[in-house]
């Protein structure tokens, strides 16, 4: 199977190729029309949706989309997890002026809140509408609450949740294919990961994922051709006889914040009553929705960590972030000058 995108399709249809018109055919039809194709055809097509659906039936070996603009291929399974997990505008044409943009995937929407309120509070991002050129993959497909686009006098940062440590390494290594097929660039590109085992699992799964790549090895990462890597990982343990400490995530940022905010010391009377009647410590995101509620906050648990970084001392932040040696990856990611 071939998928041909893009404005030179000619070049790479022959005469045997299925060539769909963008509009014109609801969904039965095209469900009906990927079912009927063998995996022999060529396929040219400006419809996402009936991409979707070929995509999703030929993920093997030896199928291949073509960016006709550049001539150069994603493995269908590349251009499958495109669509699925960064939901990228496969058909290309980012045109307009780039501009000084990165991007940070994290693993979720709670992580993706709280680095939100850390580059607002701390390096004068504000939420943006306007999208640069190389990031309007952005602009085509994603829905405003899937992802945070902030800007600040040093460019563009998109924040971008995945599905845990695994989604962002795999979504890390499917960008920069993108980018190199669809050839557009990011200054930097931002990879915050939970610890989980150990810091250097943590380490080997990205410098894993970017071995393909070539990378160099800079003072903050690596670089990706002009695209700077920089690992974020996230180790900070928190020690509370009331609290059940496993493994490492954003909730212990949380935790160590709300602390040296003096939240924690608000609620101990409740942790400890809690604990007594369930019999246990409480998880860590437990603590956040107890938090939460004495904090007086109504709204889901997201609205509450941008909430209160954003209103925490710049002092507790910095410390906490410090601690989790987060600090100059941060910074770098950024864009600020020393």
């Amino acid at each position: 199977m071939k998928i041909v995108t893009g404005k030179r399709f000619e070049a790479f249809a022959d005469e045997n190729a299925l060539i769909f018109p963008e509009y014109g055919k609801n969904r039965r039809e095209l469900v009906e029309i990927a079912g009927s194709l063998t995996g022999e055809e060529t396929v040219v097509t400006a419809s996402l949706e009936l991409m979707d659906l070929i995509l999703s039936r030929f993920k093997g070996e030896g199928h291949f989309l073509i960016y006709s603009d550049t001539g150069k291929t994603l493995t269908t399974r590349e251009a499958y997890e495109l669509r699925k997990y960064l939901d990228f505008d496969l058909r290309g044409g980012f045109t307009g002026e780039p501009s000084r943009a990165s991007v940070l995937f994290v693993e979720g929407k709670t992580d993706a809140k709280f680095f939100k309120a850390v580059f607002k509070k701390l390096y004068e991002f504000k939420e943006s509408r306007e999208v640069p050129a190389n990031l309007k993959f952005i602009e085509r497909v994603f829905e405003r609450e899937n992802f945070e686009l902030l800007r600040n006098e040093n460019g563009f940062l998109a924040v971008i949740p995945s599905e845990g440590n695994s989604g962002v390494i795999r979504n890390l290594g499917n960008f920069i294919r993108a980018m190199e097929v669809f050839e557009f660039s990011v200054d930097k590109i931002g990879v915050a990961i939970d610890v989980d085992d150990n810091r250097e699992s943590a380490m080997a799964s990205i410098t894993g994922k970017l071995s393909r790549f070539h990378p160099e090895k800079t003072a903050a990462g690596f670089r990706v051709g002009k695209t700077e890597v920089i690992p974020l990982i996230i180790g900070l343990p928190f020690e509370d006889e009331l609290i059940e400490w496993k493994k490492p995530t954003v909730e212990d940022l949380m935790l160590h914040l709300i602390a040296r905010e003096g939240l924690l010391e608000r609620i101990r009377p409740a942790l400890r009553t809690l604990n007594e009647s369930l019999g246990r410590t409480l998880k860590p995101k437990e603590v956040m929705y107890l938090a939460l509620s004495a904090y007086g906050h109504w709204g889901n648990l997201e609205g509450f960590y941008e909430l209160f970084v954003m209103r925490s001392r710049f002092r507790n932040l910095k410390a906490v972030l410090r601690e989790a040696g987060l600090m100059e990856g941060l910074f770098t990611l950024s864009g600020k000058n020393r």
